[in-house]
């Protein structure tokens, strides 16, 4: 019944997305068509029309988020085509990200130009559970190997989140409260303005849940692992003079979350007295300089981020019961100085350059074990690059770039990235192709932790991809359709060998196991995607990706990767401040292990949104997630978040 009921919501969506009488007549302005042709700044470092890019982007507009309701960054990548997000639990919890089958920490995340991807963490991965939506003005999801501009951690691609900043009038603000279910509690405000030379975009949020017992064998409603959550960002730019721009960013998050352990004597994950207490602190400060006529752009960036997270629960095997003692911590720092320059040596052709410098450290330790050894590490990356632009006969643009890093521990590695987009003489075409390399480089913890490789020195883990497509817009350019086939294959992957069992000589310097060198994957596919605007308050999307990743070694299918996901909704928003629309998304059937083992039933959620305006200023919101209430779990012995209810106000000022 559930699966019939979710069939016909789709075949409404489709129906009603390409119906020219749908409101045809309210006057609304949900946005217009050009919103079909974006502008991105992601995929060459500099703006550009997505059509000569040559790359997949991915574009979730701030309009989008604030139509949707959406109030976790991950659940709006989670609706993404060629992205894949397990959360395990409810908000808070260790959330992963998969964009194209590459692991989580395989993919960059920036915040303003910001890294926040932790580098505390085992795999380096950003911490995405503590990241909440507040004041953003867009998302471009970035999709295969990006190192040539990136440098490490973009093997699977960069999900660039952009704040807003300035605007036609001095203040703008808008204040934002809601509730609901799992006694949820959300606060945001924000404030953006042009004041003289100061263009401003500020904001701060509280999110606070009881949230729900995230592992499975707990029970529904016992013990719930609560999460609640604080944070800020600051964008300002000051416009010196003509040509000098002065560039201040900050964010900030602080969060605390119950979470799920592993307590004797079962030892089987359940319920326990554990939480993490995590912090996280960036800033980011440049000056620009640009000269003739903007032709040449030069930017000096300092850029630092500092995370903190702390575990506390500690079992006492004498009262055989927890103490709410500190149990471990782990901190990283990053800092980089960061050099870019542009110049447009004509209206067809320009040459973007750049050179980085960027400094990691750790520190980690478990306090309980008098046996334990404090891990510290550093490791400092350097870099330098350079690509060219040029666009022959107003319809092909092509693109090359190269990129050299000097690592501290491994030495030098190059990258090389080509595209092409040839835009058809019907204007209404584009075909697209390019190639990209992509490197991770081992992390701290991977490298200096107890669990370091004892024989040799662990290597960046390299990719290889490349993709061609097509799209098209018809109908006015109401209708957008694009078609990609995507492949990447992978060497020298990061693996960890549990000892179990084995004889070799890294197992008896290292008995509880070590990292090592030794995977092989591939991940190839097809993205497919929709968009259309039949009418000027009506928008609706429709994405699919069929992807196969495996292990090359083993031919088994690699862990929490999907071979089929779909998302596809319908909004309309009135001038009048009304709105109303519906979401469907899908997750297939996948395995959970490496061994193919223990397999994960696919999900179907359905959420509905809407709001309507008391005053010219103020709305109510409304909308309940996950509607049929679907309970496959997103990780093995993990609860997936139930039928939820929230309503609240959103003021204008």
């Amino acid at each position: 019944m559930y699966s019939y009921r979710t069939a016909m919501l789709i075949a409404a969506l489709l129906l009603m997305s390409l119906s020219p009488s749908a409101r045809a007549d309210s006057g609304a302005d949900a946005g217009t068509n050009d919103d079909l042709e974006q502008t991105v700044v992601t995929a060459t470092r500099t703006a550009q029309p997505l059509a000569k890019t040559g790359s997949s982007v991915a574009v979730i507009s701030g309009a989008d988020l604030t139509t949707r309701q959406l109030l976790v960054v991950s659940d709006a990548l989670a609706q993404t085509v060629g992205v894949t997000v397990t959360r395990s639990g409810g908000p808070g919890q260790d959330t992963s990200l998969f964009v194209r089958g590459a692991a989580p920490g395989e993919t960059l995340v920036l915040v303003d130009g910001i890294r926040i991807n932790d580098p505390s963490t085992t795999d380096g991965q950003a911490v995405l559970g503590d990241l909440l939506v507040n004041n953003i003005q867009r998302i471009e999801v970035l999709r295969g190997p990006q190192s040539t501009l990136y440098g490490s951690d973009a093997i699977g691609g960069v999900v660039n989140i952009i704040t807003q900043r300035g605007g036609t009038q001095p203040f703008t603000g808008q204040l934002e409260a809601q509730g609901g279910s799992f006694g949820t509690q959300r606060f945001n405000g924000a404030a953006n303005g042009t004041d003289g030379a100061l263009e401003y975009g500020t904001a701060v949020n509280y999110y606070d849940t009881h949230g729900i017992s995230a592992a499975a064998a707990s029970g529904i409603d016992t013990d719930p692992d609560s999460d609640r959550n604080l944070g800020a960002t600051a964008n300002l730019r000051l416009h010196a003079s003509d040509q000098i721009s002065i560039d201040l960013r900050g964010f900030y998050t602080q969060s605390r979350a119950d979470i799920p352990g592993y307590p004797p004597p079962t030892y089987a994950l359940q319920a326990s007295p554990e939480f993490l207490r995590a912090n996280l602190l960036a800033g980011y400060a440049a000056v620009t300089g640009s000269w003739l006529d903007g032709r040449i752009t030069q930017r000096l960036a300092w850029v630092s981020s500092g995370s903190d997270r702390r575990y506390y629960g500690v079992y006492d095997p004498i009262s055989y019961a927890y103490s709410p003692a500190q149990n471990s911590y782990a901190r990283g720092d990053a800092n980089r100085w960061e050099y870019q320059g542009l110049f447009e040596v004509s209206s067809s052709n320009e040459f973007t350059y750049g050179a980085e410098s960027r400094l990691d450290t750790l520190t980690t330790d478990t306090l309980p074990d008098p046996t334990a050894t404090p891990t510290t590490g550093r490791d400092r990356l350097s870099d330098y690059y350079g690509q060219w632009q040029s666009t022959v006969l107003q319809q092909l643009t092509l693109t090359a770039g190269v990129r050299h890093d000097d690592d501290q521990q491994f030495g030098g590695h190059s990258s090389l990235k080509l595209a092409g987009a040839w835009q058809l003489a019907d204007g209404a075409t584009v075909l697209r192709a390019n190639y990209g390399d992509g490197f991770k480089a081992p992390t701290l913890y991977q490298q200096f932790s107890a669990y370091s490789n004892p024989l040799a020195a662990l290597q960046p883990q390299t990719a290889v991809g490349w993709e061609a497509g097509i799209d098209h817009t018809l109908l006015d350019h109401r209708l957008r359709a694009s078609l990609t086939y995507f492949s990447r294959n992978e060497d020298h992957e990061i693996d960890f060998d549990d000892c179990s069992g084995s004889g070799d000589a890294g197992c008896a310097r290292r008995p509880y196991g070590y990292y090592f060198n030794v995977g092989r994957s591939r991940a190839h596919g097809m993205e497919a995607e929709l968009m259309a605007r039949p009418v000027q308050s009506v928008s609706t999307w429709l994405n699919y990706t069929n992807m196969r990743a495996t292990d090359e070694l083993t031919g088994l299918a690699l862990a929490r990767r999907p071979h089929i996901a779909a998302n596809t909704g319908i909004a309309w928003a009135a001038h009048t401040g009304a709105s109303l629309g519906a979401s469907y998304s899908f997750v297939g059937a996948r395995f959970d292990d490496a061994a193919n083992t223990v397999p994960l039933a696919a999900a179907q959620t359905v959420s509905v949104f809407g709001t309507y305006p008391l005053s010219a200023s103020v709305q109510v919101l409304a909308r309940v997630e996950n509607l049929f209430d679907n309970q496959s779990e997103p990780a093995a012995g993990y609860r997936a978040l139930g039928r939820a209810v929230y309503a609240g106000l959103r003021a204008t000022l």
